[in-house]
């Protein structure tokens, strides 16, 4: 689907916050104040995690999808939302960005670590050698650069730097394995239908082929430029939520028009569980725009709402 003409999406440089450099904090945590007030929507870079595990898991998210459908419907998605979810097996409705979406033209294998809400040992694949290793190292790179980034949204909001450390210590966090095939796009379909995201914020490895859309606040729609070995970034609604509205969860969508296999590998970090989301503290200057209600009831109704064998599950 056409965008217009990319604008420059934001690009935060998290080298010298990482390495621990004087105020380098407060200067990261400035521009990231602004761009999730003006955008949502950033590229960082000097992140972190190896260009290689990257590399890595794009080519385990290959080899899963590249199974068979038996193979892959022997992990098929728990009502916890970790499995398989076959393509069109998802309709974006808890967003109504777009409305009568169409199912979602991509099919997803879902991760989540064990607690928490997440399924069993089961919901691995086993024919797939090395699979699990590979996902969960990447896993861990990706919760370790989150919990180092908790600091500066913090800090954004004018909040003491370990402010939401104890808030994000069990957090509820999901690794999708995203393949979107090659598809011609009808009225109302998409690889993935515009949304935000639920997350208090998202992590997105760049890959190869593009296809990923944000909408700026006017309502255009903008490709996001792919940046080698750099993550796109995304306030999600949680945070949107906590902070009141100051802090944008800004809308998206993904298509694939490249004539081969799309892959994406999002991972959504969100807070505790039990973590109540209410009206941060300087974020109060207005009346509440949302009910405050903990992550894991409002994860409860984001999966409900998009996922059918969850609705399946939640109506027996």
């Amino acid at each position: 689907m056409a965008a217009d003409a990319t604008p420059a999406i934001p690009i935060l440089d998290l080298g010298p916050y990482l390495a621990g450099a004087p105020g380098a904090l407060e200067a990261t945590a400035a521009t990231l104040r602004h761009i999730n007030e003006t955008i949502g929507f950033l590229t960082i870079v000097n992140h972190g995690v190896p260009a290689a595990l990257v590399e890595e898991a794009f080519a385990a998210c290959a080899r899963f999808h590249a199974q068979g459908l038996d193979e892959k419907l022997a992990v098929k998605a728990n009502p916890q939302l970790q499995g398989y979810v076959p393509l069109r097996g998802s309709t974006t409705r808890h967003s109504q960005i777009n409305p009568n979406n169409k199912p979602n033209e991509n099919e997803a294998f879902f991760m989540k670590r064990a607690g928490g809400d997440a399924g069993g040992p089961e919901c691995w694949p086993a024919g797939l050698p090395g699979f699990q290793d590979t996902a969960l190292r990447y896993y861990d790179a990706l919760d370790a650069l989150a919990q180092a980034m908790l600091p500066l949204y913090a800090t954004a909001l004018d909040l003491p730097p370990g402010y939401f450390g104890p808030l994000c210590d069990r957090p509820l966090t999901n690794l999708r394995f995203t393949h979107y095939p090659p598809a011609s796009y009808g009225a109302n379909e998409f690889g993935i239908a515009p949304h935000s995201d639920s997350s208090f914020f998202t992590l997105l490895a760049q890959n190869k082929v593009p296809g990923l859309q944000l909408r700026t606040t006017d309502g255009t729609w903008f490709d996001v430029p792919v940046i080698p070995d750099s993550f796109v970034v995304n306030t999600g609604d949680v945070l949107h939520r906590w902070t009141n509205g100051r802090f944008l969860s800004t809308p998206h969508r993904a298509f694939n028009t490249s004539g081969g296999p799309r892959y994406a590998i999002p991972y959504f970090f969100h807070p505790n569980p039990d973590t109540l989301i209410d009206v941060l503290p300087g974020c109060d200057a207005e009346p509440p725009r949302f009910p405050a209600l903990t992550t894991g009831d409002y994860m409860a109704w984001f999966r409900n709402q998009n996922y059918d064998h969850v609705r399946r599950a939640s109506a027996a």
